[in-house]
């Protein structure tokens, strides 16, 4: 068995660093080979097929880590900042959600008049007072007070803690 360990080992090693296997690697790689011949020797049934066994076994068992490998390799955080979209962590997404559903309860607790034109403020880089005036039935000049008013309603249900 040591005169066969000593031949075969070198070329053992040759067909398992051509899988691209660093030292380490390939020490296992051939370690499994070697004890699954131990287990699996008396299954050989030709003596002269021993060495094309082993050199099998030996492909077989680095083919079979250079997939593993393949998967479980790791990668530095640089690297993937790189190819990964910016995106907000979860815990950052839900306190945005906390408080959005904090801020739009606390406009819930206002009246309706209050809600429609928060609404639209809200929702519109420069609303046309106009058209808003005619929509809630309030002159354009009282626009801007009035909607003073519902954002201090507004804050004061928030730090009530009415958001909820």
């Amino acid at each position: 068995m040591d005169e066969l360990v000593a031949t075969m080992t070198p070329v053992l090693w040759h067909v398992v660093r051509a899988y691209g296997h660093d030292r380490e690697a390939a020490e296992d790689v051939i370690q499994a080979t070697w004890v699954g011949f131990v287990r699996l020797h008396q299954t050989i049934e030709d003596p002269k097929a021993v060495a094309s066994w082993l050199i099998t076994s030996a492909r077989r068992g680095a083919a079979a880590h250079a997939r593993t490998a393949r998967r479980a390799a790791p990668v530095q955080d640089e690297t993937l900042h790189a190819v990964l979209p910016d995106e907000e962590s979860a815990e950052a997404l839900a306190v945005r959600g906390d408080e959005a559903a904090r801020l739009w309860g606390a406009v819930a607790s206002v009246d309706e008049r209050c809600r429609k034109l928060l609404r639209v403020v809200a929702f519109m880089d420069r609303p046309d007072y106009h058209s808003l005036s005619q929509d809630l039935d309030m002159p354009v000049g009282s626009i801007g007070p009035t909607r003073a008013r519902c954002l201090a309603k507004v804050r004061t249900a928030l730090t009530k803690g009415g958001g909820r």
